[in-house]
């Protein structure tokens, strides 16, 4: 990630641009495949849609049937975590690609809009990872856990 030494300047380490651009295709590549997923699910008879048109009322089955609305709040889960993942990668992507144009040309010479923009994405990257590492979030610690 891009930090600021001083609060205005991004820092890349010792890193050079060529190491960035290359980890920036990387994550380009990642982002893809999760849009990929996102577009397949929601192109398939599994989508949010279709499931939705399919529902069934706990009536049809005689009784509770907790099952099938614990499958279908787990895929409602999956897919807003899928969208929210590639929304960050989107702005970290953009932001890594401020970051190598500004060691191209020096932060303070590019544009303030540019500047800007590239704060914001940082904002938004450090919040979702605040709101992600929430003491007591019993969700993010249950997403490791394997169940057989």
């Amino acid at each position: 990630m891009v930090v600021a030494l001083d609060g205005r300047t991004p820092y890349l380490g010792n890193v050079s641009a060529q190491q960035v651009k290359g980890e920036l295709e990387s994550l380009d590549g990642f982002k893809k495949r999760v849009d990929g997923i996102i577009k397949d699910l929601e192109g398939s008879k599994a989508s949010q849609t279709n499931v939705r048109r399919q529902e069934v009322t706990r009536a049809a089955f005689g009784g509770e049937f907790a099952e099938a609305q614990d499958l279908y709040a787990e895929y409602n889960r999956v897919h807003t975590h899928l969208t929210n993942l590639s929304g960050v990668l989107g702005d970290q992507i953009e932001a890594m690609r401020i970051a190598i144009h500004a060691v191209d040309t020096g932060f303070t010479d590019m544009e303030e809009a540019t500047q800007r923009r590239f704060w914001e994405l940082q904002s938004k990257a450090q919040l979702h990872e605040q709101q992600s590492q929430k003491p007591g979030d019993q969700q993010r610690a249950d997403d490791t856990k394997v169940v057989m």
